[in-house]
């Protein structure tokens, strides 16, 4: 079996992009975020939110959804970037 490409996409770095955007519009910081997340059941650092939004760390499905959860929109605006936001 090959092994899986750990490079990013351009959903993924869509999406990457949509997190920070919608991070800052909303005045939260890193931390601030990621314990928001966290709170939801979903454990997440601030470095680890980081990673995500520099896309150097991949978004599963689970955290893409608590991410959602704590930013107030659907996984979906997410995923279709600010056009959907």
């Amino acid at each position: 079996m090959a092994a899986r490409s750990l490079e990013i996409g351009p959903a993924g770095i869509r999406t990457a992009r949509t997190i920070e955007i919608l991070r800052t519009e909303r005045g939260l910081a890193q931390r601030e975020l990621a314990a928001r997340v966290t709170a939801l059941g979903r454990p997440m650092t601030n470095t680890m939110l980081s990673r995500v939004e520099r896309a150097q760390r991949r978004c599963d499905v689970d955290d893409l959804v608590a991410l959602a959860q704590a930013l107030r929109v659907s996984p979906l605006s997410l995923l279709q970037g600010m056009r959907a936001a």
